[in-house]
């Protein structure tokens, strides 16, 4: 049965090509990491060639030297010293570890795929609003078209009455702060990507983004050039319109979002791993640009359709590159399920964090950099766990079949490896975050 998270992914966002199992499955069952699926298809072939060789060393010693209870003490040191308990081990125990160690950080890690395959981003797609900003924007400019004065707050008070978005509370405090009077609105809907449509006080009404005001033929050249400098310096710009003759501007409303006190030092600590960043976000290209420069982001993507979010991620993929995606909010959700890792701000709304393979519990975009060093270091460790455990077996299973091991050292020789390998998963717990 499809799931409920599945469903209002697929209303919101009906991108051709995903479907909604594939933006939510990946919660939908917790998954092996992809080098414990080879480890398990290695031990189904390495068993039945131990099984060979402790029977060849059987028959070889028994009909070589007669002496058949030397022949079955050889076959059974064979057995013994190839136990694989260590390369059972090797995967499993450095997860548990590498997962304990991120959730003290707070960072949840759902699955063993995802813990592993963060080990090889090298590039981070960060939304902004609520991911790098604080996601408290407050009206910093409202300004009239000639002749609107009067209406231009009360008017975009009132659309935005009853929504939950971060800038419609701005502008609630703004008007509550002015003291006007609510309005009521009627026939209110969100126009997704662009803005939202109203009536009030039988006016038809369009509030939303510069692309919105340019398909609905609205003329915005009188405040051009404040919004130009407004958006320079990293504002973000609505305007609003009423179009119930013909399209003509009421104003435009400026925002101001202050970069989370983490931001530059997430950044940072992603170009120190050798990790390109991306900001992937719907506001428009100047106020991107001024957080942009400030944070120091390697490529800006701007002025972005929700729907076009997954497109920008695939995207970012070409040329065989490894792409984490970072967002908190329902827009973020078909993004995050395209990236190869989604991770999501345990700040934002459920939707985002079902679609992701990680959750920052904290909402700190520092944590980014902190989840991929963790995944590097343990899949650090799983490789030289397996390498530990095949070293073993590659000088263990020649010298018991050689006779050099009796079945007692076989199993110390076994029960160390095994030891050995949890003993270097257990260094993890030792991670600190670097700097």
């Amino acid at each position: 049965m499809r799931t409920a998270t599945a469903s209002l992914i697929e209303r919101q966002f009906p991108i051709e090509g995903m479907t909604c199992t594939s933006c939510v499955g990946r919660v939908e069952k917790a998954l092996k990491a992809p080098i414990q699926r080879i480890v398990d298809r290695v031990s189904a072939v390495f068993v039945p060639v131990v099984l060979v060789i402790a029977a060849l060393t059987l028959l070889g010693w028994g009909l070589a030297t007669g002496h058949w209870e030397q022949a079955i003490l050889n076959a059974v040191a064979v057995l013994v010293i190839a136990c694989p308990f260590a390369l059972g081990l090797a995967t499993s125990t450095a997860i548990m570890a590498g997962t304990g160690v991120a959730a003290r950080q707070g960072i949840l890690i759902k699955d063993a795929e995802a813990l592993e395959v963060a080990h090889r981003i090298d590039t981070v797609a960060f939304d902004k609003t609520g991911t790098l900003t604080e996601g408290k924007p407050t009206l910093v400019t409202a300004l009239a078209a000639p002749g609107h004065e009067d209406n231009l707050l009360s008017w975009s008070a009132a659309i935005q009455a009853g929504s939950e978005h971060p800038l419609a509370r701005a502008v609630m405090n703004a008007a509550e702060q002015a003291g006007l009077a609510l309005l009521s609105a009627a026939k209110v809907s969100a126009v997704p990507g662009r803005g939202m449509s109203a009536e009030v006080q039988g006016r038809a009404l369009r509030l939303g983004s510069p692309r919105y005001m340019q398909e609905l033929g609205v003329d915005t050249s009188v405040l051009a050039e404040s919004a130009r400098r407004l958006q320079d310096d990293g504002r973000t710009v609505s305007w609003l319109a009423d179009v119930t003759d013909s399209p003509a501007l009421v104003g435009m409303l400026a925002f101001g979002d202050a970069p989370k006190a983490s931001a530059i030092t997430a950044i940072r600590s992603l170009q120190a791993l050798g990790i390109r960043t991306v900001m992937v976000t719907g506001d428009n290209l100047g106020s991107a640009l001024a957080v942009g420069s400030v944070l120091g982001i390697d490529h800006i993507e701007a002025e972005v359709l929700p729907a076009d979010k997954a497109s920008i991620v695939n995207r970012l993929k070409d040329g065989g590159r490894s792409v984490a995606m970072v967002g908190d909010g329902i827009n973020d959700a078909p993004a995050l399920a395209s990236a190869d890792v989604g991770i999501a701000m345990s700040t934002g709304t459920d939707v985002a964090m079902h679609a992701a393979g990680i959750t920052l519990m904290r909402g700190d975009p520092a944590l980014v950099a902190d989840a991929i060093d963790i995944s590097r270091r343990t899949y650090r460790k799983i490789s030289q766990n397996l390498f530990w455990a095949f070293a073993y077996n590659v000088i263990g299973i020649p010298l018991a079949a050689a006779g050099l091991l009796n079945p007692v050292v076989a199993g110390a020789a076994m029960a160390l490896s095994s030891v050995s390998v949890v003993s270097n998963a257990l260094l993890l717990r030792a991670w600190h975050r670097r700097g």
